[in-house]
């Protein structure tokens, strides 16, 4: 939906129970190499998908008429034995359709906004491969900034994968 001004409206709010299945669906899709999470594990490693630890969560993102677009998560991540030193990862899913929109900025955006308000982190991080140039630019836009490449993290498409870093912090302005 635009709104009078031109501005595209983005929201985000609980899924309901049928949107998990199609945000399900849409997630097995694959419309990036990015996203093509498929094959065998590494060598060494049994378990092809890891549960979400608790504290995880996702909200569906939806367009100004309520129409679902896709779905943000997060996920905790600890940097230390004490709570202090908990953060939390985000990611981001967007149907095909509304990518190139700005709803990808305006949502992870309002759910890193979210988590500061609901949770007591200090920092919200999210990270992309190193050659996603349209996801690097979402997350500056976004308030994220770029803190630097974690080598080797990801495996996909049978191989390790390179991700630029970017977080937010409580005190970034």
């Amino acid at each position: 939906m635009t709104a009078p001004d031109g501005e595209v409206t983005t929201r985000l709010r609980a899924p309901r129970p049928d949107e998990l299945r199609t945000l399900r669906r849409w997630r097995e899709q694959v419309l990036s190499p990015y996203e093509d999470f498929a094959g065998e594990p590494p060598p060494g490693v049994t378990v092809a998908v890891l549960p979400l630890p608790q504290g995880s969560g996702e909200l569906a993102v939806t367009d100004g008429r309520d129409r679902l677009l896709g779905g943000v998560g997060w996920r905790p991540v600890t940097y230390g034995p004490n709570a202090g030193s908990q953060a939390l990862d985000i990611g981001i899913s967007l149907h095909g359709t509304a990518r190139g929109r700005g709803h990808g900025t305006r949502a992870q955006r309002m759910l890193a906004e979210h988590l500061f308000a609901t949770t007591g982190v200090h920092r919200v991080q999210a990270s992309t491969d190193v050659e996603n140039l349209a996801e690097q630019a979402a997350l500056e836009r976004a308030g994220f900034r770029r803190e630097g490449v974690l080598r080797g993290a990801q495996w996909r498409q049978g191989a390790f994968h390179d991700l630029a870093a970017y977080a937010r912090l409580r005190t970034d302005a």
